[in-house]
């Protein structure tokens, strides 16, 4: 009769093995050679995923904190600015960051937009067009000798595969000659695998490029402050809006607009309170714009409406309304809770077609605009016709 197991005698073997795994977990260290049982994998894999929720949350808070903590704007610019400063992903946001916090003790939405504008003008000098403009030249003289090299491989293969076909016909050695086209074969397809890479990576190089043309046709005209198309954009819009309205006979009208007193706001209320001054103009004005009605900064605290199928007068009391919406406004600096005095604009608006040039209706409506501006401000006048 066997004798009853001592409380202090070993575990059994089994029970050894897995508690000696489960220190070796806690220690971080593995045997050499020895696989992790599936428990053991799953359960390493969900510590893996707390950490990186853990991680990412924190990181969500502390952006929140940023931006709270610098009465910024909840907007993808400036939570894409405090991503780059915490993580330190862009060293040069992570210093800017740095600098003017020890400058001026905060950020503010003006100065985050300014510094992006300045990152994307650093993308986009001459010289990273002229470099992108060289990497496509570079893509099409590879896909073109890509395709050079494809048309030969596949004329010198069909011309061994004619000649191992007369050595057939002609009773020449059947292995032998199935031997060099099994070769010749394997040659081929490995030469087309080699080619199909390369076309993948020219594939892939050549939609970077696009995207990267396409952010800085995007970012050369458009304003990085409102939003809003620039001048330059407007330009283009007005060529093509002209050419339609003529070739379908529809009216156009032009109307500049000008923030009055402007300066007196930037003075009294400081620049971030005019910035967005300027944003929330923008945003009025944006609320009229369609496909058939193009509203585009032009410069300072101006800006300027394109109006297809609208005569003068009809776009003129557009622009109205929009300036008796902001008149009517009690706007309120965020800085300091204060109530604003009054933010009005004046406009002036011309017909396209009255006459020769663009340009000439673009320099009516300014000076309808002035006009505006000479008698009391506040208001929209239209061109005369003998402007």
């Amino acid at each position: 009769m066997s004798a009853a197991p001592s409380p202090f005698a070993s575990p059994p073997h089994g029970l050894t093995d897995r508690l000696t795994r489960w220190a070796r977990g806690l220690s971080g260290k593995a045997e050499e050679g020895e696989e992790e049982t599936p428990v053991e994998r799953r359960s390493r894999a969900s510590t893996a995923a707390n950490r990186e929720i853990t991680r990412r949350r924190k990181l969500y808070d502390d952006i929140g904190d940023f931006l709270f903590a610098h009465d910024l704007d909840l907007t993808s610019m400036n939570f894409s600015v405090a991503l780059d400063y915490l993580t330190g992903t862009n060293i040069g946001i992570e210093k800017a960051v740095k600098a003017v916090m020890m400058e001026r003790g905060q950020v503010t939405n003006s100065w985050v937009e300014t510094v992006v504008a300045e990152q994307r003008a650093d993308e986009i000098t001459p010289e990273a067009l002229a470099a992108m403009l060289d990497k496509v030249e570079e893509n099409l003289t590879l896909f073109t000798g890509l395709m050079h090299e494809s048309r030969s491989s596949a004329k010198d293969y069909g011309a061994a595969l004619q000649e191992h076909a007369k050595d057939l016909a002609s009773g020449g050695d059947a292995e032998t000659v199935l031997g060099r086209l099994v070769s010749l074969t394997r040659s081929m397809v490995e030469k087309t695998r080699q080619v199909e890479t390369q076309l993948r990576d020219n594939q892939k190089q050549t939609q970077a490029l696009r995207s990267s043309l396409e952010n800085a046709r995007q970012a050369a005209e458009h304003d990085f402050l409102t939003g809003l198309p620039n001048r330059r954009a407007f330009e283009g819009a007005l060529r093509e809006e002209l050419s339609l309205a003529r070739a379908q006979g529809e009216p156009l009208a032009i109307g500049f607009c000008d923030i009055d007193h402007f300066k007196i706001i930037n003075d009294t209320h400081g620049h971030d309170t005019g910035d967005r001054v300027l944003k929330f103009v923008a945003g009025l004005l944006t609320k009229i714009s369609n496909d058939r009605c193009h509203v585009a900064r032009h410069g300072g605290e101006e800006f300027v409406m394109l109006f297809r199928g609208k005569t003068a007068s009809e776009a003129c009391a557009l622009v109205d309304k929009v300036r008796e919406d902001l008149a009517g406004r009690s706007l309120v600096n965020r800085a300091n809770g204060e109530k604003m005095e009054q933010v009005t604009f004046s406009a002036g608006v011309a017909d396209v077609l009255e006459y020769e040039h663009p340009r000439a209706a673009l320099r009516a409506a300014d000076r309808a605009l002035y006009l505006a501006k000479e008698h009391g401000r506040n208001r929209v006048y239209v061109a005369a016709d003998t402007d």
